[in-house]
């Protein structure tokens, strides 16, 4: 059983390991030099998942924050403004990249990482010499912040065909829309299909061991390979990563039901302990918060870390838990009963 590998890493859904299948792919990989789109690999990669995403052409970048840098500097121009989500990726843990690479202002609206059409449409600045004039409309599905939150159907195409009306663009940070597909029932094309680029990562969820792929309109990912080189994701025999990529699309997105089920079983034991308040599980991301007399997250952290289970604080009162394929239930069941012991025992 996983759970008797300690640690239980619990941390991230970044932190798993190729399994014997994907590290089999990867040797087996036939390569070529993408710098002259002559990598087969890669050229399967991009051209299967911009078919699965339903957008015309795809780009295979070292990491989501390169793919979403990539996009803003394709779609919009110094000096503009861009709208994302409240404690957005792109703001929160991209290392001012938005300004210091794309040259944009970001305008932060709605809460909980949702907002809404009327909130597009207030914020929106007009080209009147005065202002920065917004050009684009950022979205992130699952929203990690909030507890990996699916954006609501109808709201989110609300947002886009206001954002349409308004003559913006539309980028859909998707680092785990996979996840947000299968908590929905919707095909990853659906939730896709209003956007202008895509960014989808492989190594969140999938069990790649790296790598995020862009996907747009076949112009725009033209443009985008001129700024990955740019930016210095340029690759040579890169399909050894994208054979873990291939690899991953093909055996592992069928598979986050079970992460959902598990992260449903943490909240289950963890609500049960007074002074715990979870908000919402929707996919595979728990947030909770440990009101006094329970000690502050870093004591927690601690704790479970001594006890072989590895969590994160993510402010004084707020730990994240993420199920991912390396913990099966066994392992959540170990990590649960850690987390009774030092709750308990505070």
């Amino acid at each position: 059983m996983l759970w008797r590998m300690l640690p239980v890493d619990l941390r991230s859904d970044t932190v798993t390991r190729p399994s014997p299948g994907m590290r089999e792919a990867m040797a087996r990989a036939e390569v070529g030099d993408d710098w002259y789109g002559e990598d087969p690999t890669v050229n399967r990669l991009q051209e299967e998942a911009a078919a699965l995403l339903g957008k015309e052409a795809g780009l295979f970048v070292p990491s989501g924050t390169m793919a979403n840098q990539i996009a803003l500097r394709v779609l919009c121009r110094h000096g503009d403004d861009v709208l994302v989500g409240q404690e957005s990726h792109i703001q929160w843990y991209e290392n001012g990249a938005a300004g210091a690479l794309a040259g944009v202002q970001l305008s932060v609206i709605g809460r909980g990482g949702l907002f809404s059409a009327e909130e597009v449409a207030l914020a929106c600045k007009s080209d009147d010499q005065i202002c920065p004039p917004t050009r684009l409309v950022c979205v992130e599905n699952t929203h990690n912040r909030s507890g990996g939150r699916v954006w609501p159907r109808e709201q989110l195409f609300a947002v886009c065909d206001a954002a349409r009306r308004l003559g913006l663009a539309l980028h859909l940070d998707g680092a785990r829309l996979w996840n947000a597909a299968v908590a929905c029932g919707a095909s990853p094309a659906e939730l896709a299909a209003p956007f202008d680029t895509v960014a989808v990562s492989l190594s969140k969820g999938l069990g790649a061991p790296v790598g995020s792929l862009l996907l747009g309109q076949r112009d725009l990912i033209r443009s985008a390979r001129r700024y990955r080189q740019m930016y210095g994701g340029g690759m040579r025999q890169a399909g050894v990563l994208a054979a873990a990529g291939l690899y991953a699309l093909h055996h592992n997105r069928a598979r986050l039901v079970e992460d959902h089920d598990n992260a449903a079983f943490l909240a289950s034991r963890l609500a049960a302990h007074p002074g715990v308040d979870l908000q919402p599980v929707q996919t595979n991301i728990l947030m909770l918060d440990l009101r006094p007399p329970l000690p502050e997250a870093h004591v927690v952290v601690e704790a479970l870390k001594g006890r072989g289970v590895l969590v994160s604080a993510f402010g004084a009162r707020r730990i994240r838990v993420v199920t991912h394929l390396d913990v099966d239930r066994a392992a959540c069941a170990y990590a649960a009963a850690a987390f009774d012991a030092v709750l308990g025992g505070a």
